[in-house]
């Protein structure tokens, strides 16, 4: 009866037009939004219709929280699903976003908690994801992300990267994937390449991705998801097989995208 009632509501929300001054925000603040072609952004509206209705927004720290907020943040996170089969981030109940740089109160691990849930830490952090809890947001990094996908990091497709990760029920690098054989694929190219990063690092070498990619598994998905929706043509050039595993999981192709939105130039 609850699924009825949700979907019920979802198909509700859909229906609905998309509001002109959203759409405004989002063509401000998300540069992305201009290379994908009409039927993909119908979907991204559709998606964050119901992603902005859903969700419990907080705003941390004296922020008001607006829409800009609300559709700024979820049209990043809701680009990562255009191609996925999703349940809107079921993981993902509530989003608190701060103004700036926060330093997150010290928070114990829960006794069922795997080990490997991503560190968290006592240093001033843009933002952080947790298994069974809200994802945390700064908002001036989420809009610096993205309105400049030239420097290849964005706050939103990292932490919403994390969220996908944890659906399987661990933050290991390697979210659901369709098949064994596509998780084969994925393993040997992604432990490959992120062999490969963490080796450049202790070196002091500087690679085509950030260096935080290193840390663990799950950092190297989710730095990789950064790279591959705002610099594809710097992946495609420097490890075209993980952009290959990666082009194969979301089902999509921003290198193309971006290609035709030259071309129409």
């Amino acid at each position: 009866m609850f699924h009825w009632f949700r979907d019920h509501r979802r198909k509700k929300l859909i229906q609905a037009s998309f509001s002109a001054s959203w759409e405004e925000i989002i063509i401000r603040n998300v540069v992305h939004y201009s290379i994908l072609d009409d039927t993909h952004r119908t979907q991204l509206q559709d998606l964050i219709k119901v992603f902005v209705a859903e969700k419990n927004w907080e705003g941390v720290g004296d922020l008001e929280m607006t829409d800009e907020i609300r559709v700024t943040i979820s049209a990043q996170a809701c680009l990562l699903l255009l191609g996925l089969p999703h349940n809107y981030y079921r993981n993902v109940k509530s989003i608190l976003v701060y103004p700036s740089t926060v330093v997150p109160p010290k928070r114990k691990q829960g006794f069922f908690e795997n080990s490997f849930a991503l560190v968290e830490s006592e240093k001033p952090i843009l933002g952080q994801s947790f298994k069974k809890g809200p994802v945390i947001i700064v908002w001036d990094a989420a809009l610096r992300g993205g309105r400049h996908p030239e420097s290849g990091h964005n706050l939103i497709y990292h932490e919403f990267a994390h969220k996908l990760d944890m659906l399987d029920g661990a933050a290991d690098g390697t979210p659901p994937l369709r098949d064994r054989t596509e998780l084969r694929d994925w393993v040997i190219t992604c432990s490959r390449e992120y062999l490969r990063l963490k080796k450049e690092t202790q070196k002091g070498k500087k690679s085509f991705l950030n260096s935080y990619g290193a840390t663990n598994e799950a950092e190297f998905f989710a730095v990789a998801t950064e790279q591959f929706f705002d610099q594809p043509r710097r992946m495609i050039q420097n490890a075209p097989d993980l952009y290959r595993v990666l082009q194969e999981y979301y089902r999509q192709d921003p290198y193309e995208c971006e290609k035709r939105k030259k071309g129409k130039a």
